[in-house]
């Protein structure tokens, strides 16, 4: 595995699936060699919210989301795909960056194999690391991604570190691992419409990560805040290297099965109450009932957010620039709770928060779009970043 060559740039049809927390999502894309990828088909299909959050109900949800996308995809038929890629947020996969560092007292030349052995060896540590935390687990879990953020030798960031003559090495990866069950579930699903030897996996955190690095013009410190259905992922980046990450489970669907058990309602039910409050429509006494609870959570998803911040800084301090992706339904919402918060950004951050939505909006210009397609923003960022790498 060289985690520093890419492959040859062409245009041909690409597949790629996208798994969250509240829904599964499915874009035909071509690749191209300009940079930007030209979206021709794309379908979404939420995962349904249950009452409680049981793993294997949930899986099973999933599944069935990802049959019906997948169903969908089949059925457009636009052509045969030549790859197939699968983007995972949270839950669906674990994550963490690793720093490997090498220092000789006489210069050394940094070759592919040198690579290979320093990142296998890290790898090594790493599964051992995880095996001891899991216990008997190990196998059960797969590597799907591993990706070189950057490379300094002798003090110096370098994008063409190879032959090159050094006494002292840095090399930043990061490291994704899914779970047995979930992966071989999720290519049996598509499976049965696509006929592939393998899937290409990869992190959501490693696919906004690129893109924002790319387009980013605040600085190279800022913070990635990814709000799902049940997990909610905020991910630091400071000299444009993804340094720290944290989560907590609280994401949108937390919001529901509040109101569900403030009001006594249905999930259905909760879900309207929410629209309607969020869009201002909400009146009478119905208001005086829904909005103590809306604000009773906003203030729970707050107060963990910020202890969140406080145990991802440690003693550095917390990027001002927040980008964040959740469902454009509910951005206005946690935008404001966002900028409400007080203590960290006068304690911790650099300054006043400013939160910027990855949003399609924000990503025009770097994606092209067959027309009429559904503009699904986790869906543009994936075609853009498999489209580069």
């Amino acid at each position: 595995m060289n985690i520093f060559s890419r492959s040859k740039e062409k245009d041909e049809l690409t597949l790629v699936f996208h798994i969250g927390s509240s829904m599964v999502g499915g874009a035909l894309f071509v690749t191209q060699k300009s940079g930007v990828p030209k979206i021709i088909f794309s379908v979404t299909e939420p995962i349904p919210v249950g009452e409680v959050v049981e793993s294997n109900r949930f899986l099973s949800l999933m599944t069935k989301s990802l049959q019906i996308v997948a169903d969908k995809v089949y059925h457009a038929k636009l052509g045969a795909p030549s790859r197939i890629f699968c983007v995972l947020s949270s839950p669906w996969y674990m994550s963490q960056t690793r720093t490997i560092s090498l220092k000789k007292n006489t210069p050394f030349i940094f070759t592919a194999k040198l690579a290979e052995e320093l990142v296998q060896k890290e790898i090594k540590i790493f599964e051992e690391e995880r095996s001891a935390k899991y216990m008997n687990m190990d196998n059960l879990f797969r590597t799907i991604e591993l990706k070189n953020i950057k490379t300094i030798l002798n003090g110096y960031e370098t994008s063409q570190p190879l032959n090159q003559k050094a006494k002292e090495l840095e090399i930043t990866i990061f490291i994704s691992t899914g779970g047995e069950q979930v992966l071989k579930k999720i290519e049996d699903t598509i499976g049965k419409y696509f006929h592939f030897k393998s899937i290409n996996f990869s992190s959501f955190a490693m696919a906004s990560f690129t893109i924002v690095r790319d387009i980013n013009t605040k600085g190279e410190d800022f913070l990635l805040v990814d709000i799902g259905g049940e997990i909610t992922d905020v991910f630091m980046i400071k000299k444009n290297a993804l340094c720290e990450s944290i989560s907590f489970p609280l994401g949108r669907n937390f919001l529901t099965r509040g109101v569900v058990a403030g009001l006594n309602c249905t999930l259905d039910e909760a879900n309207s109450f929410i629209s309607l409050l969020k869009d201002g429509h909400a009146e009478g006494k119905f208001d005086k009932e829904v909005t103590p609870i809306i604000n009773k959570l906003r203030s729970e998803w707050l107060l963990t957010f910020q202890k969140s911040l406080a145990d991802l800084s440690s003693d550095i301090s917390i990027p001002s620039y927040i980008y964040v992706t959740i469902d454009k339904e509910m951005a206005d919402f946690f935008s404001e709770t966002i900028k409400t918060e007080q203590f960290n950004q006068y304690t911790l951050a650099e300054s006043k928060f400013e939160v910027v939505f990855l949003n399609t909006v924000m990503l025009h210009g770097i994606v092209a779009f067959e027309e009429p397609v559904i503009r699904e923003s986790s869906l543009i960022i994936d075609s853009i970043y498999i489209n580069r790498f």
